[in-house]
């Protein structure tokens, strides 16, 4: 049985498998490795994932959603035409497209996956990620924290005998930063941090909300078709502040063209603090593993993000040296993740790789405090795992009943780093009732377990009785109950998936109407006569002029494109 590897991204994803000996990244229909995480419903009602999905943003704003992995894990439904669908499902039809392309590539049905989630993912999200997968048809076989799939991608575990190296991992929408650190054979993860709300996402929505402060404009103000336009020129002019270019960003406003240009000078002070966001996770996770700047040997760099000039700049300053950036950085994780199929079929080539992980987060539960006075205060956060504990891991703690008479305690369970429980996450709870016929005060053993999926057991025993209560953390805030999973995996199910043969029809057509929406004046007219005459072909279902009409759009669509770069 084949496992694939999958890297499930805010703005894109990948899936890889362990073939012929390496990593291989699995094109979809279209030829890309890589799938952007956008999902659409076209005119029929059929599910668009991807490129075309992409294309559609601009000119069917109501009908697509992107970057609905920052949802997941929360009760939030993103609405589309008709429709409403929580994150978890919008991803799972991204990984329905996935699996459908590594089918198509390996010509064998695929029923299990690993899973890539950011390091910093707290449980719900984790829960949300493994809930994707089973709404997608796969067996989850392992979350995979994405700097670990990183780190495996690079080969660091050929390396030197002994290396400690730090992976920046900044993607779309979420950031991660993870220290490694390779000793005898077994690359060990020291400490992770991170943002679960900082991506390129945010560099992007800085130029944009920029344009629009500059001219006294706010968001509610503007069309959905106008600011998916101002979106889609930041994303495509950080692209040319890389190469040193200023762009422009222009859109026409109650009848009135406004332009706006945007240097790199600009863009940088404009992202300053998002910068700044960025150094602090570093420095806590450097600081958690008790390691200098100057003892780190590489800095790996992860995710499309990373690419950014300000962002490669401050990781130069902060450690004095180069980044390194061997692999597409939008590729690293996917092909981690292979690697990490392979060694869960237990390829012999992989037999000698030994990984470690930790906690990303403190575990607790809510205890109250005994003051001198004989009072006592409820709400403080007690640890029982703290974070960057290797796992898999089992800790116990002792903690007592208030009063004799006391006959039932509730246990409740957290995750966070604040010292009042109020400022934590929720993640369940256990209720406990005494035996009628016992009395006084009575301690109590809390034993949290935590494993290498993220998934926590909690079990607690009264000291002297028999009886052990357990939970499983599986109702979590925004969590869908097991028969909510079916009654949404039937509907998921029902929903048609646009057919692979038409992908590149499709996506040519889709791009068409985007341009055709973007220009003016006679760019629009050719591109409105090329369309139509690729639609009549479509009409005519010659296969032969099909392709040739598709290859004449496509060359004058890259054409009219380049001219503007």
């Amino acid at each position: 049985m084949t496992i694939i590897g999958i890297d499930l991204g805010t703005t894109n994803s990948a899936v890889s498998v362990w073939k012929d000996g390496k990593s291989q990244l699995i094109p979809n229909a279209l030829g890309d490795v890589l799938t952007p995480s956008v999902v659409g419903l076209d005119d029929n009602g059929d599910i668009l994932v991807g490129r075309i999905a992409r294309e559609r943003l601009l000119t069917h704003p109501l009908l697509t959603t992107s970057a609905f992995k920052r949802h997941m894990g929360t009760p939030r439904e993103i609405r589309l035409g008709d429709r409403r669908f929580r994150a978890e499902e919008l991803s799972a039809l991204v990984l329905r497209a996935l699996k459908a392309d590594a089918e198509n590539m390996l010509g064998e049905t695929i029923t299990e996956a690993i899973i890539s989630v950011p390091a910093y993912f707290n449980d719900t999200q984790r829960k949300a990620t493994r809930m994707a997968g089973e709404l997608a048809g796969l067996k989850v076989e392992r979350l995979l924290n994405e700097p670990t799939a990183a780190a495996i991608a690079y080969g660091l575990h050929q390396q030197k005998p002994e290396t400690q190296f730090l992976v920046f991992d900044l993607g779309g929408g979420t950031f991660d930063v993870s220290i490694l650190e390779l000793f005898d054979g077994v690359m060990e993860v020291k400490a992770v941090a991170g943002d679960n709300y900082l991506g390129g996402e945010d560099f992007t929505d800085a130029i944009v909300d920029d344009y629009l402060a500059s001219f006294g404009l706010t968001v509610s103000m503007m069309e959905r078709k106008t600011l998916a336009s101002l979106r889609e020129q930041a994303e495509q002019g950080k692209r040319e502040l890389t190469r040193h270019k200023p762009f422009k960003l222009s859109a026409v406003v109650s009848g009135e063209l406004k332009e706006r240009e945007v240097s790199r000078e600009r863009f940088e002070a404009l992202v300053q603090p998002l910068v700044d966001r960025l150094r602090r996770p570093i420095e806590r996770a450097l600081l958690d593993a008790s390691i200098e700047n100057d003892q780190i040997d590489e800095i790996v760099m992860v995710g499309g993000a990373s690419r950014m000039p300000v962002v490669y700049g401050m990781l130069s300053r902060m450690f004095g040296r180069l980044p390194a950036a061997h692999i597409d950085p939008d590729e690293t994780v996917a092909v981690g993740a292979g690697v990490q199929a392979g060694m869960k079929e237990r390829n012999e080539a992989l037999q000698d790789i030994v990984m470690t992980d930790v906690c990303p987060y403190t575990l607790g539960t809510e205890v109250a405090m005994a003051y001198a006075t004989g009072e006592y205060e409820s709400g403080h956060f007690s640890p029982i795992i703290d974070r960057n504990t290797f796992v898999p891991v089992s800790r116990v703690k002792r903690f007592s009943t208030m009063n004799e008479e006391q006959k039932r305690i509730v246990v409740k369970i957290y995750q966070g780093e604040n010292r009042l429980a109020a400022n934590n996450l929720l993640l369940g709870e256990l209720e406990v009732e005494f035996p009628p016929e016992t009395s006084g005060i009575r301690d109590i053993d809390i034993r949290y377990t935590y494993d290498i999926n993220g998934i926590l057991e909690v079990e607690v025993k009264a000291v002297g009785l028999e009886d052990v209560h357990r939970i499983v953390i599986e109702e979590n805030p925004g969590i869908m109950s097991r028969e909510e999973i079916e009654r949404r995996l039937t509907q998921l199910s029902a929903l048609k998936m646009h057919p692979r043969e038409q992908e590149h029809n499709r996506l040519l057509l889709a791009r068409g109407d985007r341009m055709y929406e973007e220009r003016l004046g006679d760019e629009r007219e050719w591109i409105g006569l090329a369309m139509q005459r690729f639609e009549a072909a479509l009409h005519r279902q010659d296969e032969q002029e099909i392709r040739e009409e598709a290859e004449r759009l496509e060359q004058f669509l890259n054409q009219l494109e380049g001219s503007r770069h």
